[in-house]
């Protein structure tokens, strides 16, 4: 794989990008709005990456991301990723936001308790989930407010696009967007 690279591509929700090193995905950029926008977001969070055509484990994964974006349950779970700089506690969290199937959801709460925190420890989950540098491959739109209820997101759209999100997957979240359960 190229050292650290990015590129844009398509998908049923707008124009996305991706990031990766050597070890895997380093990120994954949501739509901005344009392709100047997710670019240069892009840039910013990845200045060390240039733009190039994606090498084939990551064409893999973006083919995998659009299919799942346009409504086809798809298991992103093996897909590689670069771990570098994310903590302890948000790979816990990553990781059990990993092994949640499309169509399902966990609460902020239900989080703590796999990863062995108390239900106290929801707020720090939702806060893990906003940081989340690879939305989609880690699905932190899976995981929602007590309740039913969506929770926040940090994407373009907050809790709209949280909710768009999980529509695609056949999911439910009801009631108004509340930050944490």
């Amino acid at each position: 794989m190229t050292n650290h690279g990015f590129a844009l591509f398509e998908t049923a929700v707008g124009l996305c990008g991706v990031a990766w090193s050597r070890d895997g995905i380093l990120g994954v950029q949501l739509p901005e709005g344009d392709a100047t926008r997710t670019r240069a977001r892009l840039r910013r969070r990845f200045p060390q990456a240039r733009e190039t055509e994606a090498p084939e484990p990551v064409r893999s994964a973006v083919d995998a991301i659009q299919a799942l974006l346009s409504g086809e349950p798809r298991d992103l779970s093996q897909v590689a990723l670069d771990w570098t700089g994310v903590g302890a506690f948000e790979r816990r969290v990553y990781e059990v936001a990993r092994a949640i199937r499309p169509g399902a959801t966990l609460t902020y709460g239900e989080v703590a308790a796999r990863i062995g925190e108390t239900a106290l420890a929801a707020r720090d989950v939702g806060q893990a989930l906003g940081r989340n540098p690879f939305p989609i491959v880690v699905p932190c739109h899976r995981v929602v407010a007590a309740g039913g209820k969506s929770g926040g997101f940090s994407a373009r759209g907050g809790a709209a696009t949280k909710l768009k999100l999980l529509r695609i997957e056949g999911a439910e979240a009801a009631g108004p967007p509340t930050l944490f359960d």
